[in-house]
């Protein structure tokens, strides 16, 4: 992680080896223009403004090009970021993090960056310096004699601005140094290949990262799962010589008024089971524990920044392998609680472990339940690499789930739960078949869900009393970036949904 200093440094003498300013794109036939620019000798800033279009400089999302600054700034090169259309509010906050950590990322091998976009007000600031935070990522680990073909991040990033004094956000620059880090903690487990990433390695690696925070680690082996009858991770991780784990995480500070729990699906490497996937479908199948990631720096995230609010974090950890102690289609489990799942199809077991999970996470009554899940192809289809998906029966909470995903800068869409659905999951020996029709298969996953949310009032509750207010996040393609590079994310995991549980997490708060 790069250090991240506020400047009022003059772009002249700014110690930097590159300096960085925005273009916006132009509008209705309108060539791009310099934003930020005032600070540039004027000579330099004419011969900018008249030769955008020459260098074919266009402005567009993810568009960075140097140009030589022949000894007119400090700094040898400048660097040119595009910031797509602006309007006559400015660029918004995601444009500017967009643009910062393309620039950024794109910057790798060199020293230290001076940014100088669109920095006037604190919320645009602290924007800048999320998006060049995320962007300064590489994941290393297993580089060797290959390290020194891959240029390293930048090591030192300097934000300037008139603001450089102002203790807020001197507060939101440190804010966005713990979201930084809590993303690339989250892209360092999705990144990790599954032969060193398993359920045990998963729950000692959550006991490192707690160390020093006000949190407490709870990790249910294979034989107190067996012991508490958690018979979907059982199920799911019975065909791997690596057995399954349970870890929660609770930060519970004094004065909370509100709890958080938080699910994730954490099946480190998934083969399908005996429902074997093809070749090419298992490349990525690393990153199937990305919500369980997710969740955990989530928590850690919040435990850092202090806010009093409780959040436990639960890890539902597992490899779905197959061998001879594999699960069956049309074996039947009985999951934590007591529920009956016939398993017609072993790949649909993100499903499985979550139902343990969310019943358990169910039983301290908190205020509100997310779970997190690389749950269905069916994701994929419908909203692509980029959008994620939210479900849930209680419009309010949806809402605020999508209006932190909205603050945090994430894309999520809402999708429905049609009650249709529900009934092609009847089973005919068990109470629920974890498969149902394949149209809409990841609205039925998001229903084979909620059967598995508690009801408020806990375990003795009727069973018409209302659900807990839950959401449901479907990452299944966001989670992984296979394509090219964008703003702040490079390719491999990504971190998604960590900013919007925090940003849901800092709602409670308020």
């Amino acid at each position: 992680m790069p250090t991240l200093t506020a400047t009022a440094r003059t772009l002249q003498t700014v110690p930097a080896d590159a300096v960085v300013l925005g273009v916006a794109a132009g509008a209705s036939g309108a060539g791009p223009r310099l934003l930020g620019a005032d600070d540039l000798p004027a000579e330099l800033r004419g011969v900018l403004g008249a030769s955008l279009a020459g260098l074919g400089v266009t402005g567009r999302p993810d568009e960075v090009r140097r140009v030589p600054t022949a000894g007119a700034l400090g700094a040898p090169v400048l660097v040119l970021t595009g910031l797509g259309r602006v309007g006559a509010a400015g660029p918004d906050a995601e444009a500017l993090r967009r643009a910062a950590g393309a620039a950024v990322r794109e910057l790798a091998g060199t020293g230290s960056v001076a940014l100088a976009l669109p920095a006037d007000d604190v919320d645009a600031a602290a924007a800048v310096a999320e998006g060049a935070l995320l962007g300064a990522y590489a994941y290393r680990a297993y580089r060797r004699r290959s390290a020194a073909e891959h240029r390293a991040p930048v090591e030192q990033l300097l934000l300037v601005t008139p603001l450089h004094r102002e203790r807020a956000l001197e507060d939101r620059v440190e804010r966005a140094t713990v979201l930084a880090a809590a993303v690339a903690g989250a892209r360092d487990l999705v990144n990790c290949p599954p032969a060193d990433l398993y359920p045990a390695s998963f729950a000692d690696a959550v006991r490192e990262r707690a160390k020093g925070l006000p949190v407490k680690v709870t990790v249910l082996d294979e034989q107190a799962l067996a012991e508490g009858g958690y018979g979907g991770i059982l199920g799911v991780g019975q065909g791997s010589s690596r057995p399954p784990r349970l870890v929660a995480l609770s930060y519970a500070p004094r004065g909370a008024k509100a709890h958080l729990a938080l699910v994730g699906k954490g099946i480190t490497f998934d083969s399908g089971g005996l429902s074997i996937k093809p070749a090419g479908s298992m490349e990525t199948m690393k990153c199937d524990m990305a919500g369980a990631a997710a969740v955990l720096e989530a928590a850690l995230a919040v435990a850092r920044l202090g806010l009093p609010v409780r959040v436990t974090a639960w890890m539902a950890l597992a490899e779905n392998m197959p061998s001879g102690t594999a699960q069956r289609p049309s074996d039947v489990l009985t999951t934590y609680g007591g529920r009956t799942v016939e398993v017609l199809n072993t790949d649909a077991e993100g499903r499985l472990v979550l139902a343990d999970a969310l019943v358990a996470a169910g039983e301290e009554q908190p205020d509100a339940v997310v779970d997190v899940a690389t749950l269905t192809g069916a994701q994929v289809v419908a909203l692509g690499t980029r959008v994620s998906a939210v479900m849930g029966e209680d419009d309010a909470f949806r809402e605020r789930v999508l209006a932190a995903a909205s603050r945090a800068g994430e894309q999520f869409w809402p999708m429905p739960l049609p009650e249709e659905l529900r009934a092609s999951m009847d089973s005919q020996v068990a109470d629920i078949a974890n498969m149902g029709d394949r149209m809409g298969g990841m609205l039925v996953a998001g229903l084979f869900l909620r059967e598995f949310v508690p009801r408020t009032g806990g375990g003795s509750a009727p069973e018409d009393a209302p659900r807990l207010p839950w959401a449901h996040l479907d990452v299944a393609g966001p989670a992984f970036n296979e394509g090219a590079p964008h703003g702040y994310t490079g390719k491999g995991g990504t971190g998604v949904a960590v900013r919007t549980l925090v940003a849901l997490a800092e709602d409670y708060v308020s």
